[in-house]
């Protein structure tokens, strides 16, 4: 009796090891060159998620990071013109001023010999002018002499030549002469903020020395940045963009394309870009860094979820669904990218359905 026993137990243990080795393999992941079949009862089963792939309005958009910078026409580096001893200054620092505003005053030997040539040539220019005059009213009275007539004239512009130059010379220093030893005024170009001033009262300058003095005006910034030569035909001159600064992460600036520059840099393959800003709080300062952001016109495109995507190697692909439990490995070619979606520029079309969660479970089925 106990011998049946043991013979029944032994057989229901074998039945019961067979049925479970037959419900293992009906749930195994089926593999088939690059499809695989996923049995209901397979625990992957239910991790799996799908999504029809459609078409969606996507810009591609073109980010830079730039530097903010003053505007050339805006700026001035003012140096001394002469060596000499500064004698005076008007301004302090972050002062306004406008253009021909006195900034400082200068002693110096080299302008004094500007002065005395201009002087001098005003004094020749003078006896020349009376001279001409003279010999005209002698011909006008037939007591002249035709010929001194000419020589005074040409005399006369000659003198009125070089009177020009010196005074060119004056102009050249915002300088309309004055007294010989007076003081070269030292003006403003521009209107502008005073962002750096060096000057002390007292100190010898040299002509070739450092500017002392920085004006700006900052109302209007230039952001100078690099776009890659693939992505420069979504760039044209008066488009509206975006710009962030670290220095003030929630605010929203805009800015306008001003110029596009017509040289590709072959170090980098990008070319220069330069967004004018609006800036009437200064808050944007030369020298900071700034994100700016291209739009582009939206267009109709294949996006999926990041996750859908799978690597291989140097290759992506993504799993296809072909049949109820049955998805087949699909290679495509992707675009752009964000936290969220990838754009795919070949390999899936409208309408196929996609495995979005799930595929990393396939890797052992391989």
């Amino acid at each position: 009796m106990k011998k049946v026993i043991l013979f029944l137990i032994s057989l229901f243990a074998v039945s019961c090891k067979d049925n479970t080795s037959q419900q293992n393999k009906e749930s195994e992941i089926i593999t088939r060159g690059e499809q695989v079949i996923i049995p209901e009862n397979n625990p992957v089963f239910k991790k799996i998620k799908t999504q029809i792939v459609t078409e969606q309005e996507h810009s591609d958009g073109v980010v830079s990071a730039g530097t903010i910078q003053a505007i050339p026409n805006h700026y001035a580096e003012i140096a001394s013109p002469f060596s000499g001893r500064i004698t005076q200054a008007f301004i302090q620092l972050g002062q306004n001023v406008s253009a021909g505003s006195p900034l400082f005053e200068i002693l110096s030997s080299d302008y004094f010999s500007v002065q005395k040539d201009y002087t001098d040539a005003l004094n020749d220019v003078q006896l020349a002018e009376k001279n001409y005059r003279r010999q005209q009213d002698l011909v006008k009275n037939g007591v002249g002499i035709q010929k001194e007539l000419d020589e005074a004239d040409t005399d006369f512009k000659n003198k009125k030549t070089s009177l020009s130059n010196a005074s060119s010379a004056l102009k050249v220093y915002n300088s309309k002469g004055g007294g010989i030893g007076s003081p070269l005024i030292v003006r403003a170009p521009i209107k502008g903020e005073i962002i750096s001033n060096k000057i002390v009262n007292g100190q010898y300058l040299k002509g070739d020395a450092d500017p002392v003095m920085i004006i700006a005006e900052l109302s209007k910034v230039w952001i100078s940045g690099d776009v890659k030569e693939k992505d420069i035909r979504f760039v044209n001159t008066g488009d509206q963009v975006s710009v962030k600064v670290s220095a003030y992460p929630d605010r929203n600036i805009t800015g306008k394309v001003y110029h596009v520059n017509e040289i590709v840099d072959e170090d980098t393959r990008s070319i220069k870009v330069l967004i004018e800003c609006d800036n009437p709080d200064r808050k944007l300062k030369p020298g900071m860094y700034a994100t700016v952001n291209f739009s582009t016109t939206p267009e109709k495109a294949v996006m999926i979820p990041v996750t859908a995507l799978m690597q291989q190697d140097n290759s992506q692909y993504v799993w296809v669904k072909t049949g109820k439990h049955q998805y087949a490995k699909r290679s495509v070619t992707t675009g752009e990218t964000d936290q969220k979606t990838v754009r795919i520029i070949s390999g899936l079309k409208s309408g196929e359905t996609i495995m979005t969660e799930g595929g990393i479970y396939m890797l052992d089925a391989k």
